[in-house]
């Protein structure tokens, strides 16, 4: 099934009948104004997110070596208040 000139102008007119000259020219607008829109979009996620530290790595302990023992001097409030 190929497509040959003759039927390739046959459906350029059909659509040109259909949509009319306007119109296809506001949709290719709108298509371009969107692209530009998600364009933009895209950069600012990236230029608007703050820099986060990576998450603290877990050491990964051998056998044979003892855990070392937790420095984070914080407190629950669970065992606070008891």
């Amino acid at each position: 099934m190929g497509l040959s000139l003759p039927h390739i102008l046959v459906l350029a007119v059909v659509v040109l009948v259909l949509f009319g000259r306007g119109r296809i020219s506001e949709m290719m607008g709108d298509f371009g104004k969107g692209i530009k829109s998600f364009k933009q979009g895209m950069t600012e996620e990236t230029t608007d997110r703050p820099v986060t530290p990576p998450p603290a790595q877990i050491p990964v302990q051998t056998p044979g070596q003892t855990a070392a023992p937790a420095t984070d001097q914080t407190v629950d409030q669970t065992t606070k208040s008891q």
